[in-house]
């Protein structure tokens, strides 16, 4: 009998904050408890929620106290995490610490924590960052500290660092598997969607519907520039912009300057239920992000029926068929080109956007992630063997270099000179600051073990568990 995990679940971005994120940890965690684990998430406390809340299907959501600086990121502080994390973890008997997000500080913190505390880590990246500005490049940084010490990455993108393992197999299509193994929550009915039996004709409005949050990275800025020159040359469209950022200012100005008030219609943020009946109002869906590591928006927007213009940047195109798509650079004339021809497109019924739901329906299942995710789970706790999990045979050179670092069973070591040892390599200045914090991360863990033994931490009882399923693919 396969064996069962308890999962921590560990990020800054959770419900009540919707998006793709925290769709993708809520709905793996439900998936997860279906084929029989324990699993909890920890995140920090939003307004309204603190304290220890239930979700559906028994999902316990731990909220801890901590600020919040930008855009729901909490301050980092390093150790001072560890008290109330260590606590968490022994009283749930957590075997598997999961953290999700780069830009999450209790993703980072946590995996460091655990790895001082002999658990098992995963770490799945859901952005894209390049060396651009001083931004991106501290995070890659923050990321090369957290992956030095991690059993294995779910990567989102096409090109993964040679440095990390293989992802699941499990695709037909080898090279999409990374991006794929992010599914999107498909509208629970098949929706009314906007079928046309004619070809639009000249005069028939067609809308075009963005839903996103307003900010820099989405393309906010793309967008304002856009919407002015697509309704000039298609008169005859319309707009309708859903979320909220910083950057909805801009788009109200832009609105007001060239008085579009009755052409662009702006929802403000929306809940998660509204997504489908403000998607099933249009005919296209344009995504003008910069940066994307899968966009489960897109896929959504194609299970409504909605033919799909997006920028062709880091793993959208492998998201969709390219019959639903039409891609554009992330530049403004090429933008306004791409959606001119989804327009043409559709006027001449050339896209049968009727049939798109049926299509992404067989593409995308949770069940099929959760499956592959916890074959992950599997490979970094022993359960199957080395070459099974990273596909190596016998005598490869591949499985004998993984070997060397990871130990014969494909196991990363937990003795604190070899987490030293692959910290070290991580720069000339940066290796000794990564091995300071682990060292003081270390002594603070022997603190705790002292002064607050695991036996005075009350253990919590388990929510009932599910009968094990099966049945998913891999």
């Amino acid at each position: 009998m396969a064996p069962t995990y308890n999962i921590a679940m560990v990020s800054d971005f959770f419900y009540p904050q919707p998006g793709g994120v925290e769709s993708h940890i809520y709905q793996l965690s439900t998936k997860l408890m279906d084929r029989g684990h324990k699993v909890i998430i920890i995140t920090h406390a939003y307004e309204g929620r603190t304290g220890v809340r239930y979700l559906t299907n028994g999902l316990k959501v731990y909220h801890v106290p901590f600020l919040v600086i930008f855009r729901s990121a909490t301050f980092p502080t390093v150790f001072s995490f560890f008290p109330i994390f260590r606590n968490i973890v022994l009283r749930e008997r957590i075997d598997i610490v999961h953290g999700h997000a780069s830009l999450s500080n209790f993703c980072h913190e946590a995996i460091l924590h655990a790895r001082t505390m002999g658990l098992r880590t995963v770490f799945t990246d859901h952005s894209l960052f390049g060396f651009a500005d001083a931004a991106s490049i501290l995070t890659n940084k923050l990321l090369k500290f957290t992956l030095s010490d991690v059993d294995h990455v779910i990567c989102q993108r096409k090109h993964r660092p040679p440095r990390l393992p293989r992802p699941p197999n499990g695709l037909r299509n080898p090279q999409r598997s990374c991006s794929r193994k992010l599914q999107t929550r498909l509208p629970l009915r098949k929706p009314q969607l906007p079928t046309p039996a004619r070809p639009l004709g000249p005069h028939d409005i067609i809308t075009i519907v963005v839903i996103s949050r307003l900010f820099y990275n989405k393309g906010t800025d793309l967008l304002t520039a856009a919407i002015p020159r697509i309704l000039e040359n298609h008169p005859n469209t319309r707009f309708i912009i859903a979320g909220s950022g910083p950057k909805s200012i801009d788009l109200e100005q832009m609105i007001e300057q060239n008085v579009l008030q009755d052409r662009v219609e702006m929802l403000g943020p929306i809940r998660h239920e509204e997504v489908r009946d403000v998607m099933v109002r249009g005919h296209i869906y344009l995504h003008p992000s910069l940066t994307e590591a899968f966009g489960t928006v897109i896929v959504e927007a194609a299970s409504c029926g909605l033919y799909v213009v997006c920028t062709q940047v880091g793993g959208i195109p492998e998201v969709l068929p390219s019959h639903m798509t039409v891609f554009a650079k992330p530049e403004e004339d090429d933008l306004v080109t791409a959606t001119g021809k989804a327009i043409a497109a559709l006027r001449a019924n050339k896209v049968r956007t009727e049939l798109f739901h049926e299509q992404v329906k067989t593409m995308y299942s949770w069940e099929n992630v959760a499956v592959r995710t916890e074959r992950v789970y599997n490979g970094i706790c022993g359960a199957i063997s080395e070459g099974e999990f990273y596909g190596y045979y016998e005598g490869d050179n591949n499985s004998n270099s993984w070997s060397a670092t990871r130990g014969r069973s494909g196991v990363q070591s937990f003795a604190l000179i070899d987490r030293l040892k692959r910290y070290y390599g991580c720069g000339i200045w940066a290796g000794k600051l990564f091995c300071l914090c682990v060292i003081v991360d270390y002594l603070l863990f022997l603190f705790l073990e002292l002064w607050f033994p695991r036996e005075r931490i009350d253990v919590c009882p388990d929510w009932p568990r599910k009968k094990r399923k099966d049945s998913g693919r891999e």
